[in-house]
């Protein structure tokens, strides 16, 4: 159920057409987990956030280097050497309270995906590198998460 402050924060897209309440309360209990904080994962994280996805698992080893700014709208100057998922954590958590942020400063490898994972609703890859990629995949079809 969703309190009176996430009702005042989500009530202009519980109003849209195809869209209310019942279907709000269950983005809230979704946990989305976001493989890579580069390009595609800060963009598509800040927006789940924003949308209210209940819970997103962030996974990247990598921290900011000042070649990430110019396409990785969730960084600045101030976090160059900073992990990104930590950074991006921090961020998302500001933009939208409502919401549980989880970051790991990990690799995501055959140590730790299937954990990772298979609790998951969904999985967004925004990794850059096939052996990840494809490990993400092969877990994702074995617990039937869907992946994109």
């Amino acid at each position: 159920e969703l309190s009176e402050a996430e009702m005042h924060f989500y009530s202009r897209q519980i109003l849209l057409d195809g869209w209310d309440l019942e279907a709000q309360e269950k983005l809230k209990l979704a946990n989305v987990l976001i493989v890579g904080c580069g390009g595609i994962g800060c963009t598509t994280a800040e927006l789940l956030a924003r949308a209210g996805v209940g819970q997103i698992t962030l996974i990247d080893a990598d921290q900011i280097e000042i070649s990430n700014l110019q396409r990785q709208i969730a960084y600045t100057e101030q976090d160059l050497g900073f992990y990104k998922s930590e950074i991006l954590a921090k961020r998302l958590s500001s933009i939208n309270p409502h919401i549980r942020v989880i970051a790991h400063t990990i690799k995501l490898d055959a140590s730790n995906a299937e954990h990772l994972i298979a609790a998951q609703d969904l999985v967004l890859d925004g990794c850059d590198n096939f052996t990840t990629r494809y490990l993400v995949n092969a877990q994702c079809y074995q617990h039937a998460v869907p992946l994109i």
